[in-house]
């Protein structure tokens, strides 16, 4: 059941990221008057539908996308008649659309085609639907931090090491009476207590408290800590001690020989605890980058990413839980996480999976974002790249006193837009495949 509830959270949260991806681009074509005929979630064959007005909204079979139908997306193009026998197949199919768009034109009022709108609108009526997937994150990535909270490295001590060994010893090496005695068992420091002062000054973080005890490998130092409520200060004497390098994403640091790196720190022998820290609303922006960042190096390595999983596919490759994945993939994984199927021994509350679905969906939205403002047809951002390329012709032809130009003939790349669909389709169809015989899991 908890399966199926999270499968369930995740398809209504995919079904109204894109509804209102596609009221994005409604609301202001309205605003600036432009007839929207359809307002569809979906594709495919129609399984509800009601007319309001002069808008048709429904929702489609395929739950894979969506559209909002306006008139007027192509211009006009004064010309002599073409002709089956003088032209190719691509110029017949950018005909015929033409054809068919100037019949739905038929006698609505030119102020109210979107191609006869100012570029300035047409970029808002483009880029709404993007910038609600990112409105939508936002929203969700500040209630998720300043409601719920990270999970941080406190400064409340979860273990007590009561030896010291080598970096290289194994996880699973335990301590033998040869072994010399960590400084933090020798002070007499338990689990349970929370730093709050080093050397006198006030610590608020782990990350100080480490990097403190690091640099006072061979002294001794004081303390303050808070046990069972009472303040006390205990001396302490770190031990300089052999620890492996790891960089910003958690990874340990390998040598040009193949080994990994190893620095000499101030050793103390605790751990800390690990708990959810609300935030302020100030740390939303910073996240949010980070977020963006990660996102758009994964967009911007899908082609290459896609050979992988072609060969996790049709051969013996291993899936890479850091790439793409189909809507089949994230049912998948919405059903681990809620049915708590996470990686690791700790068990997770109700509220930590829900938020954890949460984070999924506002991943999702970041996607669609980044993926969206990609300059090729048939995606918001090759719209939003003719009408720019429509205003700097003009802008050359005014400063040049040349007669104004026009519209840009967007029709002309519907081939490109085709075969940017065709290779979409392929690659959603290639991670559905993969995604069936060759699922993710969780932790790998």
């Amino acid at each position: 059941m908890a399966y199926l509830a999270g499968v369930f959270v995740i398809v209504v949260g995919v079904a109204l990221s894109i509804a209102l991806h596609e009221l994005g681009h409604m609301m202001p074509a309205k605003r600036f008057g432009v007839k929207c005929t359809q307002y569809m979630v979906g594709f495919g064959p129609t399984i509800w539908s009601r007319r309001r007005g002069e808008t048709e909204y429904g929702i489609k079979a395929i739950p894979l996308g969506g559209y909002v139908r306006m008139v007027g997306m192509f211009p006009p193009v004064a010309g002599r008649p073409v002709r089956a026998d003088s032209t190719g197949r691509w110029s017949m199919m950018v005909e015929q659309a033409r054809s068919e768009s100037q019949r739905e034109i038929g006698d609505v009022p030119t102020d109210r085609l979107f191609y006869a709108k100012p570029v300035w609108q047409r970029l808002i009526i483009m880029l709404g639907g993007p910038t609600m997937n990112l409105i939508i994150a936002v929203v969700l990535l500040t209630g998720i931090l300043v409601g719920y909270g990270t999970a941080q490295q406190t400064t409340q001590l979860s273990s007590v090491s009561k030896c010291v060994l080598p970096a290289s010893a194994p996880a699973t090496q335990t301590c033998t009476s040869s072994d010399p005695l960590a400084p933090a068992a020798a002070a007499g420091l338990l689990p349970g207590d929370t730093i709050v002062s080093f050397q006198g000054k006030r610590v608020s973080s782990w990350e100080s408290v480490r990097t403190a005890i690091a640099g006072a490998g061979g002294r001794t130092v004081s303390l303050g800590i808070i046990r069972d409520g009472r303040s006390i200060t205990v001396p302490v004497s770190p031990v300089s001690n052999d620890r492996y390098v790891y960089d910003k994403n958690g990874e340990p640091v390998v040598g040009q020989d193949g080994k990994k790196v190893t620095e000499r720190v101030g050793f103390l022998g605790v751990t800390p605890v690990t708990a959810n820290v609300k935030q302020s609303v100030t740390a939303v922006p910073g996240v949010l980058g980070s977020y963006l960042k990660q996102t758009a190096a994964v967009v911007v390595r899908i082609p290459q990413k896609m050979v992988g999983v072609a060969q996790a596919a049709f051969g013996s490759g291993a899936r890479d839980p850091n790439g793409p994945i189909s809507i089949v993939g994230v049912g998948r994984v919405a059903g681990e996480v809620a049915s708590d199927k996470s990686p690791g021994d700790v068990k997770t509350t109700i509220m930590d999976r829900f938020v954890g679905l949460l984070s999924l969906i506002m991943s999702l939205n970041l996607a669609l974002f980044i993926f969206n403002l990609i300059p090729l047809l048939p995606l918001d951002g090759g719209h939003a790249a003719g009408a720019l390329w429509e205003g700097l012709r003009r802008q050359i032809a005014r400063v040049r006193r040349l007669p104004d130009p026009g519209p840009v003939d967007v029709a002309r790349a519907l081939p490109i837009a085709y075969g940017v669909a065709s290779l979409l389709i392929g690659m959603s169809l290639l991670l559905i495949y993969a995604d069936l015989v060759h699922p993710i899991q969780l932790g790998g």
